[in-house]
């Protein structure tokens, strides 16, 4: 099955699905009218590779630290998929691997495993 990270803490919305083989990401405009359509926005992405949420294993998604609406507005999305794709997720935070150096978006997965990040727990950082 396909993993999808989101991460809207930072300047720019950015999305990545982890297939078997391949790695695909795009990235957006971090804006308020972008939060709004964020679920239209990932279900984009997903079709443009020809994938639907139903192909969507495991979803990652950045507690922060970082923006405020950005986190708050993809952590409701990931929860509002689990509850109505009953699809796993995992909140990580790149402050939880500590030790680990140049990590990439790819590395994610196995580091919430390497590191016991709990799935479908939410523990948001939000920037002061």
């Amino acid at each position: 099955m396909n993993k999808l990270i989101i991460d809207a803490a930072n300047n720019k919305l950015f999305f990545m699905i982890i297939s078997n083989h391949n790695n695909y990401n795009i990235t957006h405009e971090n804006s308020k009218n972008n939060y709004e359509k964020l679920i239209i926005l990932i279900n984009d992405f997903l079709k443009s590779r020809n994938l639907g949420l139903n192909k969507v294993s495991k979803i990652y998604v950045n507690r922060g630290p970082g923006s405020f609406a950005g986190i708050r507005n993809s952590l409701s999305v990931v929860k509002a998929l689990r509850l109505t794709n009953e699809i796993d997720y995992y909140c990580y935070s790149f402050d939880d691997f500590k030790g680990e150096n140049n990590i990439n978006y790819e590395d994610i997965p196995g580091l919430c495993e390497k590191f016991k990040i709990k799935k479908n727990l939410i523990n948001p950082i939000y920037m002061s």
